[in-house]
């Protein structure tokens, strides 16, 4: 089983297998816990990075049941940049994955397409796009696994 503490120690390579192989998986419903994954930093800078990130910009997104989506934004939770959420093609390998997309709902994020599968029970792997290049990846998970994903972090 993959674990969020796995995804936040694994390199680039491994991230690409891992979204590769894995399904799909449904649309989440509801709030989620997200962390930036940054592969780049190794371990040690990647598990800071991603704390440095959740304390003080992003902290995950609230998905709504009409197919849109807002992120959670700062200690104070606040829900902003609103995207379309459904299925489809994945621009890494053209097997479906869920897209968030921003094109039509955000002047400033409107050149960003998420790419989210399903890596665990409750546990998303995210692939980020800016202007068609990929530039980087984020956790998101249920928050009821919330608590035993930060005992898999400390």
């Amino acid at each position: 089983m993959t674990t969020e503490a796995e995804l936040l120690n694994s390199e680039d390579q491994r991230l690409e297998e891992l979204f590769r192989k894995s399904p799909a998986g449904e649309i989440p419903r509801g709030p989620t816990e997200g962390l930036a994954v940054f592969p780049v930093a190794g371990r040690t800078g990647a598990r800071l990075l991603a704390s440095l990130v959740n304390l003080t910009a992003w902290r995950g997104k609230v998905f709504s049941p009409d197919g849109y989506l807002s992120n959670r934004l700062t200690a104070l939770d606040i829900l902003s940049i609103v995207a379309t959420v459904g299925p489809g093609p994945s621009r890494l390998d053209d097997q479906e994955c869920i897209v968030i997309d921003y094109s039509h709902t955000s002047l400033v994020f409107g050149g960003v397409r998420d790419e989210l599968r399903q890596v665990g029970p409750g546990l998303y792997l995210g692939l980020i796009w800016l202007a068609g290049r990929k530039i980087g990846w984020f956790t998101l998970r249920d928050p009821e696994n919330a608590e035993s994903a930060e005992n898999s972090r400390a």
